[in-house]
């Protein structure tokens, strides 16, 4: 069983930079792949990005490539998000998830955070 727990979303400027944290507690956080996802008002959750359970490989989703990173302090349980160049589109709540092996699929992670807000103002 993995808990999860994002921080770091606030309001922002349009072009400004932001670090979203993602926090697991439980057994075996470095076993797992991890991911962000995001959801807009109205739509459904979107993948943003994954790391493989070791942090040596990420996959992004292409619109948001170059912008967004992904890294994972395994002795911190601790996965990040960096926003960078961040748009108005980028508005949505972000969430993390866990996964046994690197996925895409929102259906295929078996462990949510409960989602931080980023809002990016024009």
């Amino acid at each position: 069983q993995v808990q999860l727990v994002e921080s770091g979303g606030r309001l922002v400027q349009a072009g400004d930079s932001l670090r979203l944290t993602c926090v697991a507690s439980g057994r075996g956080f470095s076993t797992y792949a991890m991911g962000w996802f995001r959801q807009a008002p109205g739509l459904e959750k979107e993948f943003v990005t994954t790391i493989d359970s070791s942090g040596r490989n990420a996959y992004y989703e292409d619109s948001i490539k170059g912008r967004f990173t992904i890294s994972r302090d395994n002795g911190k349980n601790t996965v990040y998000l960096q926003i960078n160049s961040l748009k108005p589109e980028d508005t949505a709540v972000y969430y993390c998830a866990a996964a046994k092996l690197v996925r895409w699929s929102p259906g295929d992670y078996d462990y949510w955070g409960q989602g931080t807000q980023v809002t990016v103002s024009s």
